[in-house]
């Protein structure tokens, strides 16, 4: 492979080497029984591979060791999302969901009762849960777009309103939805809600996109939540998830980074291989610079990633670094992705190769977890009102 290891310690190198012989022997071998756009691999292939995944140590990487999950550092989970994505569905599905997933982290923060419910099946078991924060009115100014209202009724709140884009919503065993219960506008005035199952009154309806399968529109009407499935007090919603948000973005990126770089080998092999006008495609200057501008890109966005992940270990506040890595990762992984498939010509659009889905993919990831824009806008601010007390 082409990439370096950027000063990572010997265990991490290792913990990188041993994922990428799993993709390659294991995962691939499983992926390739599928069509070219599922989303999700039968049982019979899928068990095993988890099964492995366990014994390795890749299972639930961020999940406390405790409670099942591999208890990895945030730079490991970085390391390991990288090497994960290097499957057609891995830009959405790791590892074609063969190391399960991580809880929405602020359940962990729940109390006993509720971690031991919801984020220890979803951790030893692999159950999967939803997070509901967009609205149609929009998602990257949450203190004002949210109005799903919850209504503290006797012992029960009742929820109202709907959610956008929300993924897996339809499939998951529960999810966390954020609604208000404070005034329209203020941050303070959100709560986060455990929704158990698919209760009276909630509906998903899938929303067709770009990518091979879809995120939903979730309704509720009057859905009954008890109070005990409260997330911390009320209007706390938004300070539960904050650092979570933050660190969501970090295997995110390396993900995309994961995709450039199996997208650069596969065309690397092919302008090897490819001969026009009686010479190697790899003899064309123009393929060269391609390749170089495209190796250059991808090692420059892995250090902002791992520096990200290194602040966020350290107990640093690496809210900066996590959105600079955010906006570079998948800028670049979209760019590279591009020119493998201009490198390749036909055979590039060709369900043949997983260039053409990664391509779809990697325009989604501009938009989730904050458009680009909107991390440029923060961080133009803190750059511009910086030293002004």
């Amino acid at each position: 492979m082409l990439e370096h290891d950027a000063g990572l310690p010997d265990e991490l190198v290792q913990i990188r080497e041993t994922t990428r012989r799993f993709m390659q022997r294991d995962v691939k071998a499983a992926e390739d029984q599928v069509p070219h756009d599922a989303f999700e691999l039968p049982a019979h292939l899928l068990e095993p591979l988890r099964d492995k995944a366990k014994a390795m140590g890749l299972w639930a990487a961020r999940s406390p060791t405790e409670l099942g999950g591999g208890g990895l550092s945030l730079l490991a989970a970085a390391v390991v999302a990288e090497e994960t994505a290097k499957c057609r569905m891995g830009a959405y599905i790791p590892a074609c969901g063969a190391t399960g997933s991580n809880p929405p982290a602020p359940v962990l923060l729940g109390t006993r009762e509720q971690i031991e419910r919801f984020a220890i099946p979803a951790i030893r078991e692999g159950r999967k849960a939803f997070v509901a924060i967009s609205e149609a009115s929009g998602g990257s100014d949450p203190a004002r777009s949210i109005r799903t209202r919850a209504v503290l009724k006797g012992d029960r709140y009742v929820l109202n309103g709907a959610k956008m884009w929300i993924t897996g919503a339809a499939t998951a065993s529960w999810g966390l939805v954020f609604a208000r219960t404070g005034e329209q506008g203020q941050r303070g005035g959100i709560t986060c809600f455990i929704i158990d199952g698919r209760p009276k009154g909630m509906e998903c309806r899938e929303i067709p996109v770009i990518r091979s399968y879809s995120p939903y529109e979730v309704v509720f009407n009057d859905v009954e939540v008890p109070v005990e499935h409260r997330l911390g007090e009320e209007g706390q919603g938004f300070a539960l998830c904050e650092k979570w948000l933050v660190e969501g973005r970090i295997p995110y990126a390396a993900g995309t980074i994961g995709i450039g770089q199996a997208a650069l080998q596969i065309a690397i092999d092919w302008a090897r291989e490819r001969e026009v006008f009686r010479s190697k495609l790899a003899d064309k200057q123009a393929i060269q610079w391609m390749i170089a501008d495209s190796d250059m890109e991808l090692r420059a966005a892995r250090l902002l990633v791992h520096e990200a992940a290194r602040r966020g270990d350290a107990g640093l506040n690496f809210k900066t670094e996590s959105s600079i890595a955010k906006v570079v990762a998948t800028e670049t992984a979209g760019r590279v992705v591009d020119r493998c498939i201009q490198i390749l010509g036909a055979m590039g659009v060709s369900k043949e190769l997983p260039l053409e889905r990664w391509y779809r993919e990697m325009r989604i990831k501009r938009i989730g977890e904050g458009p680009s824009e909107v991390h440029r806008m923060v961080l133009a601010r803190e750059l511009i009102n910086a030293g002004n007390a």
